[in-house]
């Protein structure tokens, strides 16, 4: 085949022009034009760790993100420090809250601005998921939270009698909805995040038996998913004082998935970031670890997680200066240091190693 064909170029160059004329500009790009705006933005989670195994810097805008797990594993307070982040970057955020039980107070708590928050609690799954794509084609909100899809009822369901059958009408319902939200998503650039609910399928004696709700429609559109499970306490004076939790990347279209973080969420804070920074500190090699005590810069920190995790709380400096370094090592070659601040990734990038679990 002859790729210098005059006529064949000249017949592509009008099919462009044709597809751009009727679909608009930059609806078709050439992958090999200079700054083609292929590279996703992202909006950080609340958690240095989780930013870091997800290879992009948080959770990426014009696409579909489902977060998952048990009960009181962490879910809703990871989708509000997504939220509060987007209203750090100047961003608006919505919160369909299907089940009726959003705490607005915890919500200021872990730092949402209420003044940049819509809220909705539909009645239906319909109204519930009309609401978000009137939202979204808006293209005034940044990221939307629909908590959760376990809570989005038919409007049939709920008209109906109790005991009454109603096999594949959720499954339905988000399937339709996601075919008619994940291209409007993706030119609005919105973040739209579903929290779904773990549940045990029946008569599995082989494999994993658990399963998400909403049937198989959300796994396929979602270009990210993470699993969140508590694997512990955290012991306080004379009770829990929090959990820790373990995210893990089970779906990435955009960096390497699979990945693993861990970080802690304490009661009435919120995920901690300053136990993310010794986590990372000490696994690559930032902060020196001898037994229970913790060592910076040859200088001692403290004796115990806890009592460092304080000091850094109460030292913003040097909470900031050990952040720095350990964001230096993660970042790929010749980014922008503005770039990773702002909560903008660029094009994903192999991360080291050493601090970012695998199974």
């Amino acid at each position: 085949m002859n790729d210098n064909d005059p006529g064949r170029e000249k017949a592509l160059s009008g099919a462009i022009s044709q597809i751009e004329r009727q679909f608009g500009k930059g609806s078709i790009i050439r992958m090999g034009d200079e700054n083609p705006q292929l590279s996703v933005e992202s909006i950080p989670t609340g958690s240095l760790t989780l930013d870091l195994a997800l290879g992009i810097g948080g959770v990426p805008r014009g696409r579909v993100v489902e977060i998952y797990g048990n009960e009181s594993s962490g879910k809703t307070t990871l989708a509000k420090h997504i939220v509060a982040e987007a209203q750090k970057l100047g961003g608006m955020a919505a919160f369909i809250d299907a089940e009726h039980a959003l705490d607005i107070r915890y919500a200021r708590a872990l730092g949402v601005d209420m003044d940049k928050l819509l809220i909705h609690q539909p009645d239906t799954g319909e109204q519930a998921l009309d609401v978000a794509e009137i939202l979204v084609r808006s293209g005034g909100v940044d990221v939307i939270v629909i908590d959760s899809v376990a809570a989005l009822v038919p409007r049939a369901e709920i008209e109906g009698e109790m005991g009454d059958s109603h096999v594949g009408l959720q499954a339905r319902l988000m399937s339709q909805a996601l075919r008619k939200l994940t291209s409007v998503i993706n030119r609005s650039r919105t973040c739209l995040i579903f929290i779904n609910q773990i549940r045990q399928k029946i008569g599995v004696m082989y494999g994993n038996p658990e399963t998400t709700t909403g049937g198989l429609a959300l796994k396929f559109y979602s270009s990210v998913r993470i699993e969140v499970r508590r694997i512990g306490n955290i012991k306080g004076d004379d009770a829990s004082a929090g959990i820790q939790v373990r995210g893990t990347v089970k779906k990435n279209k955009l960096a390497a998935p699979f990945r693993e973080a861990q970080f802690d969420i304490i009661y009435g804070e919120g995920i901690s970031k300053e136990s993310d920074l010794i986590e990372l500190g000490v696994n690559n090699g930032i902060i020196e670890k001898s037994g229970t005590w913790f060592s910076y810069n040859d200088e001692r920190l403290g004796q115990g997680r806890e009592n460092v995790r304080q000091l850094l709380r109460e030292q913003g400096d040097l909470a900031g200066e050990i952040e720095e370094k350990v964001r230096a090592i993660f970042a790929p070659p010749g980014q922008d240091e503005s770039v990773e601040n702002n909560g903008v990734a660029g094009k994903p990038a192999a991360r080291p190693e050493p601090s970012v679990k695998r199974r």
